[in-house]
């Protein structure tokens, strides 16, 4: 780790995806360790003892860990690029609700459609309609979450992208009819080479996601 600037990330990890969407977006190099979570390999228990975690941002030796947080950091550490926060108070403050609001909404609804069957999976994936229908009617008809400006709350929710095709795999339904604004946002955030550099091929993340099933005895 000889790098002023290294991310330990895994690469099925939306949160993961977030830090390389922001690092693209600002221009910055940095090291990339691939560190598997289910192996708690010396420098991630160093660097996250906490919760011994992935991503985990670790810049000039210092590590800086949880994705929203990171977003954060990266914005203000290379504060004379992109901007990623609004810089209006109030437009900030919503960002970091909508942001905290995907996270507490989206994981665990997400990895119960996957990861387990019959009457959990099926409460899952209402759950988890709902919650992206509340999304959708927060974007509206604005480009981004922000408006015209794509930033921290496309990020947020972008580094989900690549296991929304394995969603609507083990859930049984379509993005595109059951939230067609969030659909068209999603193209619009793909045409940014930050983003599709980011993101990890989503047959794979349905490979992946069938493996863990197995693990978890959800098959």
């Amino acid at each position: 780790m000889a790098g002023e600037l290294v991310l330990l990330d895994f690469w099925p990890s939306m949160f993961g995806m977030r830090t390389k969407m922001a690092l693209a977006e600002k221009g910055v190099s940095y090291e990339y360790i691939e560190t598997d979570p289910w192996t708690k390999t010396p420098l991630l228990i160093e660097m996250n003892p906490i919760h011994k975690k992935i991503p985990v941002l670790i810049h000039k030796g210092k590590p800086i860990c949880e994705s929203l947080i990171q977003l954060e950091y990266i914005d203000e550490v290379w504060s004379d690029t992109y901007p990623i926060l609004p810089s209006d108070p109030y437009q900030k403050a919503q960002a970091r609700f909508w942001a905290d609001f995907i996270d507490k909404k989206l994981y665990d609804p997400a990895w119960k459609i996957w990861g387990t069957k019959g009457e959990d999976q099926v409460a899952a994936k209402k759950e988890l309609i709902e919650h992206f229908k509340t999304l959708e009617t927060e974007l509206g008809d604005k480009t981004y979450y922000g408006g015209e400006v794509f930033g921290f709350l496309d990020i947020a929710l972008m580094g989900y992208y690549s296991w929304f095709k394995a969603m609507e795999k083990f859930g049984e339904f379509s993005f595109e009819t059951e939230f067609p604004k969030l659909t068209e946002w999603t193209k619009r955030c793909l045409e940014r080479e930050s983003v599709v550099k980011a993101l990890a091929d989503s047959d794979k993340i349905i490979e992946y996601a069938y493996a863990l099933r197995k693990k978890f005895g959800a098959e």
